[in-house]
Order: structure tokens, then C-alpha cells, then sequence
């Protein structure tokens, strides 16, 4: 990447509980950058990001869960799936925890069918299914960001209703939004592209290697 090539191009976007967003990108490392600014992970050199009103970045970071992001917490491919249960429980906020345990856990959650596999043996929806789990067994969580779930596979039915499920449950309605490399056919809901805003970025001259990001994600 070349020092003028920006890690995030400027993007607008804006997602509300209740909804499914899926952000678009051609390469993995802009997905990726997306992903980890939206989550609270990464500071963007400018732009104007809130949740909930706020401009903070804390209090975003503890509402929002990242997931299967490439590179930086996707699974380890030779870890069982009780020994990454066992691992992402413990970092649930002690407060919230309390006796979680990993075959409990698997049990109430029905998972004890792929507690003995390892993680590189799931397939797609089934791999998803569990860390989305993983990601809102902390009470907290608001804001799922999935980075890029169409990388496991072409068919989007392994992926998308499961977000959309997330997304519309009445019980608990989540803000989701999922980085990936393009719309599926089927997709008619919200959806922005990465880049979008970046055109205006040179029509003022803002300089190019500035990652900026416009993003409101409200309530």
C-alpha cells in the first residue's frame, strides 16, 4: 500500500437497532479498516462518528462487538470449538459473567453437537451462528460488525438470514452491519459502499492518505 493510499476511504453510512447494513468493499484491507473504526478498535483521523449521540469512542467500543475479523480476532483454525467457547466467555466483563461456563454454555445455546470440532471444520452458517453467540453473551452489546462473512462462501443463505434474524428480534434489537465484497442479488436493505463520500474529499483537496470516515450510527 503506498504512503499516499488511504486505509479507509472516506465513507458515509448509517444504521440504526432494528437494522441490517452491509457496507461494500473490493478489497479485504478497506473491509477490515471499516470494521475495526465502526467497532471502537481503531481511531479515524477524521470524519465524525456517533453512537447513541456520542462522539466518544469508549462508549462505542463497549457497545459494539467485532466478529470473525480477519487478521485480528477471527478463530485460530486448530482451536476446538469448547477451547474458543471457553477463551471468549472469559471475556465477557465480570459483572455480566458471573458462573458462564463452556458446557453450560454449549448446552443452553445448542451447540454441543460442534463442541468437539475444530473451528476450520464448521461450516459457514454454522460458524457465524456460534461467534455471533460468542459476541452477545456480554449483555452490553448493541452494535454487531461482522467483517466480511461472504468470505467463507459464495452462498449468501449461509449468512445473511442469520444477520437478519439478529437484527430484527424483537427481544433485543441490534444494530448489525457486515462488511463484504459485494451485494448479494437477493439484497434490497441498506447498504453503503466504502469510498462513498471520497469523491467530495477531492473536490475540497483533503488530503489523500487521510483515513476519514463520515458514519452516524445512531439508535
Amino acid at each position: 500500500m503506498g504512503r499516499r493510499d488511504p486505509l479507509l476511504p472516506a465513507t458515509s453510512l448509517h444504521v440504526n437497532r432494528g437494522e441490517l447494513l452491509l457496507a461494500t468493499g473490493r478489497r479485504q484491507d478497506h473491509r477490515t479498516a471499516l470494521a475495526l473504526v465502526l467497532s471502537g478498535r481503531m481511531k479515524a483521523t477524521g470524519g465524525l462518528i456517533t453512537w447513541d449521540g456520542s462522539e466518544r469512542i469508549k462508549p462505542r467500543r463497549l457497545a459494539s462487538a467485532l466478529v470473525d475479523s480477519p487478521g485480528v480476532n477471527e478463530p485460530e483454525q486448530h482451536l476446538s470449538v469448547r477451547d474458543l467457547v471457553t477463551e471468549d466467555l472469559a471475556l465477557v466483563p465480570r459483572r455480566y459473567r458471573g458462573a458462564l461456563l463452556s458446557n453450560p454454555w454449549l448446552k443452553v445455546n445448542s451447540f454441543e453437537d460442534i463442541a468437539g470440532l475444530w473451528t476450520e471444520q464448521l461450516d459457514p452458517g454454522r460458524r457465524l451462528e456460534l461467534l455471533t453467540a460468542l459476541a452477545l453473551a456480554n449483555p452490553r452489546t448493541d452494535l454487531l460488525v461482522v467483517d466480511s462473512p461472504d468470505r467463507h462462501g459464495a452462498d449468501e443463505s449461509e449468512w445473511l438470514p442469520g444477520l437478519q434474524r439478529l437484527a430484527f428480534d424483537g427481544g433485543r434489537p441490534l444494530a448489525v452491519v457486515a462488511t463484504v465484497g459485494a451485494l448479494p442479488t437477493s439484497w434490497d436493505g441498506p447498504s453503503a459502499a466504502i469510498g462513498n463520500a471520497a469523491a467530495g474529499d477531492a473536490a475540497t483537496g483533503n488530503a489523500a492518505e487521510t483515513a476519514e470516515l463520515e458514519t452516524e450510527v445512531a439508535k
